[in-house]
């Protein structure tokens, strides 16, 4: 039996005052520290810009391993945020540890799109910024036939590439949280009726849409989301791992890109409301982009709690593709933490890294 402490209180109920007193004054300490610092830095992985032009960037990361898998990995971004979120930092950086495992890495990531770039639509993005990238790809890594890991609507603009150019050096596919049935997008359909919300009006008066909005859009699927993140945060930051990584994901959700008016058009329109790439019949400059006629190795990755692309959104994608080398997984998560952060390093990394390194002699 243990004998008491101070006041009859046993070692174990001193030890935890002990605690939380010091993890209050660290708390306070540290909490000046978060206030005041600037950003924390993101996207460390060496790299070298490849091409760039208007909203477009396409990176080359250097090699970390002395073998290199043939087949190169072209990574596409969703259109609304940062590449980054594939590199947050050493550690906790989906890049480095494909770099690791042997693979030789590309990026496509975006900048806000310039003024003049209004007028970009869905064809751009499927027909000219995808395939231009995949050309260079080629080209940089003397390699025949390449294959693409994308995520969220980067997936989306992936499926479509892939659909319209089946005789093209696509040799595997893999979709990270990626929309199909859009009818199943919850909220954000709901608030997309075209009953309620005048898409031409909001591109025809503004051109761009701003950042504000699309941000909104995100933060009002959970309003609570920023401040119960705040909140936790700050019961944390005794915490530096926490508070780090915390600040980087925090940063990635804030600097949420602004879109092109056409793309966006192009989006709710055909997307969203016309839910064209779900019932094949969604036409890209002539060409009918049906999944069925994807026949190359795929693999999809879903989150169980993810609020942005609901599983039954994106769990059609299996049945639709003419693949017959296919594998569907669904881990535990949320929209961001599937692709970033210790669960992802966890549970879909490694998944990602056997399936692709099978598939790429």
């Amino acid at each position: 039996m243990s004998n008491p402490g101070f006041n009859g209180m046993s070692p174990q109920i001193l030890e935890r005052a002990r605690t939380i007193v010091d993890r209050t004054i660290q708390r306070n300490i540290k909490g000046l520290d978060f206030l005041t610092t600037p950003p924390v830095p993101v996207g460390l992985t060496p790299k070298e810009v490849l091409y760039e032009r208007g909203t477009l960037r396409l990176y080359h990361y250097l090699p970390q391993s002395d073998e290199i898998y043939r087949v190169p990995i072209l990574m596409v971004m969703a259109t609304t945020n940062k590449a980054y979120v594939f590199d947050l930092a050493p550690g906790q950086s989906m890049v480095e540890y494909l770099l690791k495992q042997g693979f030789d890495v590309y990026v496509i990531d975006w900048e806000p799109p310039l003024p003049e770039e209004r007028g970009l639509n869905l064809a751009d993005y499927t027909q000219d910024f995808i395939p231009t990238c995949v050309d260079l790809v080629l080209e940089d890594s003397s390699e025949p036939d390449i294959s693409i890991v994308a995520y969220c609507m980067g997936g989306v603009l992936s499926l479509i590439y892939a659909a319209t150019h089946t005789d093209g050096p696509l040799k595997n596919l893999v979709c990270l949280t990626t929309p199909v049935n859009w009818e199943e997008m919850g909220l954000t359909a709901i608030w997309s009726d075209k009953e309620h919300f005048d898409v031409d009006r909001l591109v025809d008066t503004l051109g761009i849409i701003p950042q504000d909005f699309v941000r909104a859009s995100f933060e009002m699927l959970r309003p609570a989301q920023r401040t119960a993140g705040q909140m936790r945060v700050w019961e944390q930051m005794w915490n530096d791992d926490f508070v780090k990584s915390f600040r980087a994901f925090d940063r990635w959700g804030a600097e949420t890109l602004p879109l092109a008016g056409e793309y966006f058009r192009d989006t709710t329109k055909e997307l969203m409301w016309g839910n064209k790439l779900y019932n094949g019949t969604l036409v890209i400059n002539g060409k009918t982009a049906k999944l069925s006629d994807i026949t190359v190795p795929i693999m999809a990755a879903q989150a169980e709690h993810d609020h942005i692309v609901a599983y039954e959104a994106s769990k059609p994608l299996m049945q639709l593709v003419g693949s017959e080398d296919k594998e569907e997984i669904v881990l535990k998560g949320g929209h961001v933490s599937l692709i970033a952060g210790p669960n992802a390093a966890r549970r879909m990394w490694p998944r990602l890294a056997v399936w692709l390194g099978e598939r790429s002699v």
